[in-house]
């Protein structure tokens, strides 16, 4: 009976230690940065500066991007159904949006630096939208923009059917304003039309980020 009741205690504790984690992670990942105006929620704690090269061998930061929408995806070149799914799905959202689309930079960021080289990534990015910003850097200038953007990537152990291996990572698309701060984001499921819909919001003549 003691033990009974000493492993039904255990239990419960365990459950109340994962529920304060899961909330603990929830106020991390949304946690308010100071707000913007007009809004009583505040801003996710999400997105920040990046310090990147892109396809073309040039040096780009989040800077370099002010005054107009993100679209962010971080993945990596060798990924066989997530990034494609998700780049392709953003490359229809902008499509959709005919000229407007202009105001909206896709960005892809790897996560795979080992492998994905500016070449490599000039060669992928050709698959999808022809503005398609495709960065790598260090493994630290990586790591620091994936902890930007709250993304968890690892490479996996186990290697895949060819030898190689796979990289874990979070599938989420940003999207982030203006001033680089976080308004919505989607999966890599998402459909292109919903994006493009809450795109909508933020253009020229709608809602200002």
């Amino acid at each position: 009976m003691r033990r009974n009741l000493t492993t039904t205690v255990s239990f419960l504790l365990a459950a109340a230690i994962a529920i304060g984690l899961g909330i603990w992670a929830g106020d991390q990942w949304f946690r308010p940065q100071g707000g913007g105006e007009g809004s009583g929620l505040g801003a996710a704690a999400i997105g920040g500066s990046f310090h990147l090269t892109d396809q073309n061998g040039q040096t780009r930061t989040d800077a370099d991007f002010r005054g107009k929408l993100m679209l962010v995806y971080f993945g990596y070149a060798f990924c066989p159904d997530a990034c494609p799914t998700a780049l392709q799905a953003m490359t229809v959202a902008l499509n959709k949006l005919g000229p407007a689309a202009e105001q909206i930079v896709p960005i892809f960021i790897t996560v795979d630096p080992e492998r994905d080289t500016p070449e490599q990534l000039k060669r992928y990015a050709e698959n999808f939208h022809p503005r398609l910003v495709a960065l790598t850097g260090t493994a630290d200038e990586v790591a620091a923009a994936a902890k930007a953007y709250r993304v968890y990537y690892a490479k996996q152990k186990t290697p895949d059917v060819t030898g190689g291996y796979l990289m874990d990572h979070t599938s989420i698309i940003y999207l982030m304003g203006r001033d680089g701060r976080y308004l919505s984001h989607f999966t890599h499921t998402s459909a292109p039309d919903a994006i493009a819909t809450e795109i909508k919001k933020y253009l020229s003549g709608g809602a200002q980020p």
